[in-house]
């Protein structure tokens, strides 16, 4: 299939807090044609994109031909977070938005594809909390759902490290590099960090090579998004608000997948989830992915995701 970015107008979407204006929702399509196998959506990573397979694919380490979850049996759709500029589309005033507006988005758009069940949803990171939210929403809409390193909330302390995150990106010199930075060090462990550099100096440069290494994403990551679209998608980390109350509703098999060294989404929140979910009777499951690498070990430590992943997606 080709995997080309395509787009739905959803026309005076109102948000939650009573703003509305039109949405420009682009997604791209991989594997059978759509309506002609079992659909599986994924929801992208905080700057990630719709582009989750093929030779640019963030995820293709699972997604693809013979990977975990197979081109070859599946159609996978994966949508832009609006305002992610990956399309070109932008949002001004990105604070009128809150994942459960995104939510609402994603489920018009699978609505105007007349696509009414999923074989899977699977979301990492703040994917994963669009994801709780979209079946809180409609409790029946998939058959399996694997929220990766991700909570149906905002911990007190991921809106901490949020709020450092907006003070920095509304610095005036660099203020997307400073924020990155200080999100890498969020992202990773200091046994990650002390284990790879080991306080080795750049000759060149003369400074830590982790400090040439955090260098290196801010500015990367300045190169390939934009400030505006980066204030947007901290916002939306900085207001999950699924209630727990809610979850009891969902229908789906639920496979919670947590990291044991993620400092955004801890372990420890996810087994609550887990306990909580156990003991309300739901089709639940806890995996954990065991790295020292902190939340971006979903996106580093593939062998053991997809040995987590594989009996979930031949079943």
């Amino acid at each position: 299939m080709e995997n080309r970015l395509q787009h739905i107008n959803i026309r005076h979407f109102e948000t939650k807090n009573g703003k509305v204006l039109d949405i420009q929702l682009s997604y791209q399509l991989f594997g059978k044609e759509l309506y002609s196998a079992p659909i599986v959506l994924i929801n992208h990573a905080l700057t990630g994109n719709s582009d989750v397979a093929g030779e640019n694919g963030w995820w293709k380490s699972l997604v693809g031909e013979g990977k975990v979850i197979d081109t070859n049996r599946f159609t996978i759709i994966c949508f832009n977070i609006p305002g992610n500029g990956f399309d070109g589309f932008f949002i001004e005033n990105y604070e009128d938005f809150t994942t459960k507006d995104i939510a609402s988005i994603f489920l018009q758009g699978l609505k105007n594809l007349n696509i009414k069940k999923l074989f899977a949803l699977v979301g990492g990171s703040v994917g994963g909390s669009i994801g709780w939210e979209m079946l809180t929403l409609q409790n029946d809409l998939a058959e399996r759902f694997i929220p990766i390193a991700t909570d149906f909330k905002t911990s007190d302390w991921l809106h901490s490290q949020c709020l450092v995150q907006k003070f920095l990106l509304e610095s005036e010199e660099k203020p997307l590099e400073k924020a990155r930075v200080h999100a890498m060090l969020c992202y990773r462990t200091p046994e990650s960090l002390n284990s790879r550099f080991n306080r080795e100096i750049d000759s060149e440069k003369q400074i830590l090579k982790s400090h040439d290494w955090l260098n290196f994403h801010g500015k990367r990551l300045n190169e390939r998004f934009s400030l505006k679209a980066y204030k947007l998608v901290n916002h939306l980390l900085m207001n999950i608000n699924g209630k727990e109350n809610e979850l009891e509703n969902i229908n789906a098999e639920i496979h919670l997948v947590a990291v044991d060294s993620d400092l955004f989404y801890p372990a420890f929140e996810i087994k609550n989830t887990y306990q909580f979910l156990q003991n309300k009777n739901k089709n639940v499951q806890y995996h954990e992915i065991n790295s020292i690498h902190g939340h971006d070990a979903f996106l580093m430590e593939y062998e053991q995701l997809n040995t987590i992943l594989k009996p979930i997606f031949l079943n």
